[in-house]
């Protein structure tokens, strides 16, 4: 046999060798070719190649559609030589709003649907851009991204889109790579271009702050995602796990109890589901169910479950979710290719690498824009030298031979250049009239306008930000939907708390951040002028800040001096003894660096007839209706714009019953006004002026909402002097004036502490800076006028003081008083002393004597 390889150069090599060096360039041709989306365009190279087909094509959402089949065989011959049904797969699902949350092509026909059902084939189908598709491809003509040669090296296509919308983000991506796979869920655009925008006026903005603005992922099909550690985790890492629910109500019909799902978590198929349902109803593994069926119309999607009589709804649901894809894991991979490497990003990369490529694409648009109109402003300078020169223009194109001679003599007469000469022999008979010169004059004038603008932005990183903001608020107006997929806490099947007692605690924050719960029962009442008990072991550098009285199911609202506002269970606060230390409350709820507690507020629902109303120390008031704060975020939420130097003293729930707002501050000043002088404002707004201070270095230190001016109203000094007071010896002023001598102060008394609304059926539970908690009996405490000191509430060691006041609830037992109905007091050793309302009048005319000396 003839040896075919007879005077061939062969080269031994090592097949492994060569197996290893094929297979890397394979996987990473899948890598970068094919499975993984781009990080700066958010698209795969199939769909940016279909889109950039669809643009030769000027397929454009107003113009006709084209068959799907003409679409797949110019993107085939001319950018993906890969499979057609590949690519139409890919072509369809940009078509699916199940799909996708902003589908990049409007389809015509039949696309398929959420029960699993095929695309038409594609010489049914037609196709042309969405709206929104048309903002990934704007600006594509002017040089605004580097364009590569395809696969056979006889065009160009681009390497990325010049995108105006987060496309990565807005509608994710799936892909399975060689060894990598990329999972990116979709999310809302309102949020996504609220976040960008944050993250261009705070560069430095970590993932906590973003998600301020994006509360996680958008599915297009709705659903309920619960918990949020997943969501954090993900933008945090790049890599977590959601876990997503059917949305469903509950109907009754014929004293049966019917479930209907209504939205379905992402791609799950409602044809499966609903034969699943029916198979484990007809085999017993799911018993209450007696019918399930499809009532889903155009409208949308409605399954409906009908239980037997027996039945309860809540123990089938657990059932369903436990055994059906009406819950579902989404795990999260934020993997995308950036400067052709894999990488997996955090939230703060990916919408970093976004804005960075808008800022590329606007700075290469404005050096196209500027090119061109130089090139212009060129021409029209020669245009006007040869009109203002047009009899010796003529003579001398009509003495040239030629054109070339032409455009030679007309240079080196006029000094024009090859443009300019060539321009003027274009130029037709008609633009030497006088209207035409003044044309050519404005667009100068206007060309001039827009080269100076066109510089300035390319030297003016401020400017070149303006111009994305404004694109992207443009992109939000058109495009922002609400929100589809409701985000709520994780709670186990069984509710906890009907397996806690709801009993009343004392919840307290240290200085240094240490929060506990104590029941109240712990602490005995005190008499007026006793030395209390030891609430608290604190450090030499610590004390306790703030106090409150609360019920174990109460939903506690924690709002700081920056103006954030977290939420918490009382349970889920940590149970102590009243010498316990408490747990750090950043390990309860993610406050920021040098955030403290200001107010702590109880509240059983989120009511929309009710407002939270916030104090500043700047004598700032602002009203925001309570719903505004039902959506609980694990990370909190902005409550309200502070100024600088400014911060949150206190916040108070006013409801329907609520007349008046008082505001006390530090020198002894207060105002009362109407509730109605200041209206609702949304979270992120600053408020208005609540109180004009008199004294520059006054600060507010507590204010209060009031449902009637028979109240009465309890304020306390730094010395434990403190008095009781009707509402209506305050004055009733206008919002924002300076208000009424709230209490006379001297040295012996101190500034203002705090203030509380009591009446005689409550406590009042002082604490003071050494972690002392007094609780004395409100019947105790002299009434007396307003421009009083009061009386000796407690006795203060020399170097303690009041740093915080409550009220709470009494206990069931007797105040004791002597034969004459005196109230009986106690010195510190628990022995009778005289009390009289003699003697308290006479400590009282003491405190004003030496006031006065």
């Amino acid at each position: 046999m003839e040896n075919l390889f007879e005077n061939q150069d062969i080269v031994d090599i090592n097949i492994e060798d060569s197996v290893k060096a094929s297979y890397l360039d394979y996987s990473m041709s899948v890598i970068i070719g094919r499975a993984l989306p781009d990080a700066k365009d958010g698209l795969k190279p199939v769909h940016r190649r279909i889109l950039y087909a669809m643009h030769d094509l000027n397929l454009t959402s107003k113009v006709a559609y084209k068959k799907s089949a003409r679409i797949v065989g110019d993107v085939i011959g001319k950018y993906h030589p890969h499979g057609d049904t590949s690519v139409y797969d890919a072509l369809v699902r940009m078509a699916q709003s199940f799909s996708m949350r902003a589908p990049l092509v409007d389809g015509q026909g039949n696309f398929g649907s959420v029960d699993g059902d095929s695309a038409a084939a594609m010489r049914y189908t037609e196709a042309r851009m969405t709206r929104i598709a048309e903002e990934v491809l704007r600006d594509l003509d002017k040089d605004t991204v580097n364009f590569v040669p395809n696969y056979d090296d006889t065009m160009k296509e681009p390497a990325v889109l010049p995108t105006r919308v987060p496309t990565l983000l807005l509608n994710g991506s799936e892909g399975i790579a060689v060894g990598m796979a990329t999972k990116i869920p979709p999310h809302n655009l309102g949020e996504l271009l609220d976040a960008i925008l944050h993250l261009i006026d705070n560069p430095s903005a970590e993932a906590i702050d973003l998600m301020e603005f994006i509360q996680g992922p958008d599915f297009p099909t709705g659903g309920t995602i619960f918990g949020r550690r997943g969501i954090v985790d993900a933008y945090n890492t790049g890599r977590g796990r959601v876990r997503i629910r059917a949305k469903h109500h509950i109907e009754s019909k014929a004293k049966k109890d019917v479930i209907v799902i209504d939205e379905l978590p992402y791609q799950v198929n409602k044809a499966r589901l609903i034969e699943l349902i029916a198979n484990l109803a007809k085999d017993k593994q799911i018993d209450g169910i007696a019918e399930v069926r499809d009532e889903s119309d155009r409208e949308g999607i409605r399954v409906v479950i009908e239980l037997k009589k027996e039945a309860m709804a809540e123990i089938v649901l657990n059932n369903l979710y436990k055994s059906t894809p009406m819950e579902t894991t989404f795990g999260i991979i934020l993997l995308a290719v950036y400067n052709k490497e894999p990488k997996v990003f955090n939230l703060p990369e990916i919408l970093n690498i976004f804005l960075s490529h808008r800022k590329t694409v606007i700075i290469r648009r404005t050096i196209f824009d500027l090119e061109k109109a130089k090139a212009r402003a060129h021409i029209l300078e020669g245009l006007k030298i040869a009109l203002d020169n047009i009899d010796e223009v003529v003579k001398i194109i009509r003495a040239s031979a030629n054109d070339t001679e032409a455009k030679d003599n007309l240079s080196s007469r006029f000094g024009l250049s090859a443009i300019q000469s060539q321009a003027i022999l274009d130029m037709r008979l008609g633009r030497l009239t006088g209207l035409q010169r003044d044309k050519l004059e404005a667009e100068y004038a206007e060309l001039m306008l827009l080269i100076a603008e066109l510089e300035s932005i390319l030297r003016s990183e401020e400017k070149l930000n303006e111009i994305i903001k404004e694109e992207l608020n443009e992109i939000k107006e058109k495009f922002s939907t609400p929100r589809r997929t409701e985000i709520e806490d994780s709670y186990d099947e069984i509710d906890i708390e009907d397996l806690i007692p709801n009993e009343p605690m004392v919840v307290t924050i240290t200085h240094n951040g240490y929060v506990k719960r104590v029941p109240i029962k712990s602490y005995e009442r005190q008499k007026r002028g006793g030395k209390g008990k030891v609430a608290v072991t604190t450090h030499d550098d610590d004390f306790i800040e703030r106090f409150f009285v609360s019920n174990t199911h109460d939903t506690l609202m924690f709002v700081t001096n920056m103006g954030q506002l977290y939420w918490l269970k009382v349970y889920k606060i940590p149970e102590g003894s009243r010498t316990a230390k408490g747990k750090a409350v950043v390990n309860l709820i993610n406050l920021r660096p040098d955030e403290k507690i200001m107010a702590i507020i109880p509240t059983p629902d989120f009511d929309e007839s009710k407002s939270l109303v916030f104090f500043t120390r700047n004598g700032i008031i602002k009203r925001t209706s309570l719903n505004e704060f039902s959506n609980i975020r694990s990370n909190g939420v902005r409550a309200i714009v502070l100024d600088d130097a400014d911060e949150i003293v206190t916040a108070k729930i006013a409801d329907v019953q609520t007349q008046y707002i008082m505001i006390f501050t530090s020198l002894g000043q207060c105002i009362r006004f109407e509730l109605e002088k200041t209206r609702d404002q949304g979270r992120s707004t600053r408020g208005v002026r609540g109180i004009k201070f008199k004294i520059d270095t006054d600060i507010v230190v507590d204010a209060d909402v009031i449902d009637s001016e028979e109240q009465e109203i309890l304020t306390v000094s730094e010395k434990g002097i403190g008095k009781r007071t009707t509402i209506e010896e305050y004055r009733l002023t206008n919002r924002a004036g300076s208000g009424v001598i709230a209490m006379k102060l001297s040295p012996k008394t101190g500034n203002i502490v705090g203030e509380v609304l009591v009446d005689d059926t409550q406590d009042l539970m002082l604490l003071t800076s050494i972690g002392k908690m007094i609780r004395v009996d409100m019947q105790t405490i002299r009434k007396a006028g307003r421009n009083t000191s009061g009386v000796i509430i407690v006795n203060m060691d020399k170097d303690d003081k009041v740093v915080s006041i409550a009220k709470c609830p009494k206990e069931d037992e007797e105040i004791e008083l002597d034969e004459n109905g005196n109230i009986i007091r106690y010195n510190e050793d628990g022995e009778v002393i005289e009390s009289s309302k003699e003697q308290e009048e006479n400590l009282l005319d003491i405190i004003d004597n030496k006031e006065e000396e």
